[in-house]
């Protein structure tokens, strides 16, 4: 993937400036396309999000840097305000979104209070789901962007079901089963479903915690009462500790955002 041209001229004075400033906690705000990217976490050989991030701002600081972030996402997802943070001197904008590639963009980069973690500190995530329903063909500026989905579509079913959501439940239904989480209580605290623009519907949800592919299979599964094949009372029966196997299939990774997360204050 090309780097972004340069518009500013290099400045090793201003990065050694920057390594030599007194370390801080740092909080980045990015958005990116995760299509051709492994998800975030750094995996050997592969192009991830974290990989090309840490690699930038490594090039830029001269200094080692450690990444955390508020939502994992998996290949394919992506996001629109992801939130990392790292310790060490903040960077200048304008030269780390010129060493990363056209796919990710630092939208700002802050001081954060001392010790922020953008994982730990976090109160809530939110994301978005896509859904666009053509029925004669995918748009060729939805694909990799929105799940095509050229069925019958009950937006009050689904809006019933966003409504179900709501509130503390035990999402068992909605995870993969084998030892990826030992708790699976969660805290839903809005969910809807509404018109996104023409020929597109939109998933929003925000919760305390998500676990693995959880809003993949909600959104599978409210499909299926949303073209007849689930009823709603099946659906909220699935909110009380159903087994993964009572559940809808798992909705295509692109369909994903990350919107963002909310700290304290």
């Amino acid at each position: 993937m090309p780097r972004r041209p340069s518009t500013v001229a290099p400045e090793p004075a201003a990065a050694s400036a920057a390594a030599g400033s007194r370390e801080v906690s740092v909080k980045l705000t990015l958005e990116y396309d995760g299509t051709r990217f492994h998800g975030w976490a750094i995996q050997p050989g592969k192009r991830t999000v974290a990989g090309e991030l840490q690699a930038a701002l490594e090039t830029l600081l001269r200094l080692p840097v450690e990444l955390t972030v508020a939502g994992r996402t998996d290949r394919g997802v992506h996001a629109r305000g992801q939130v990392v943070s790292y310790d060490g001197p903040p960077p200048p904008l304008r030269n780390l979104n010129a060493l990363l590639p056209h796919d990710v963009a630092v939208l700002a980069a802050e001081p954060a209070p001392p010790g922020f973690n953008a994982r730990l500190d976090a109160r809530s995530r939110s994301y978005l789901y896509r859904v666009h329903t053509r029925r004669w063909g995918p748009s060729p500026f939805e694909v990799g962007r929105a799940l095509w989905w050229p069925h019958r579509v009950d937006l009050g079913a689904l809006q019933a079901c966003a409504a179900a959501i709501a509130g503390e439940h035990d999402f068992t239904a909605f995870t993969p089963s084998g030892g990826y989480h030992r708790r699976f209580e969660r805290v839903v605290l809005a969910a809807s479903w509404a018109a996104g623009g023409e020929q597109t519907l939109e998933f929003h949800i925000e919760a305390d915690a998500f676990m693995r592919h959880m809003i993949r299979v909600l959104v599978g599964t409210m499909l299926e009462v949303a073209g007849d094949r689930r009823t709603l009372e099946d659906f909220t029966a699935l909110l009380a500790g159903a087994p993964r196997s009572a559940a809808g299939p798992t909705a295509p990774a692109h369909g994903l955002y990350f919107l963002g997360a909310r700290y304290p204050g």
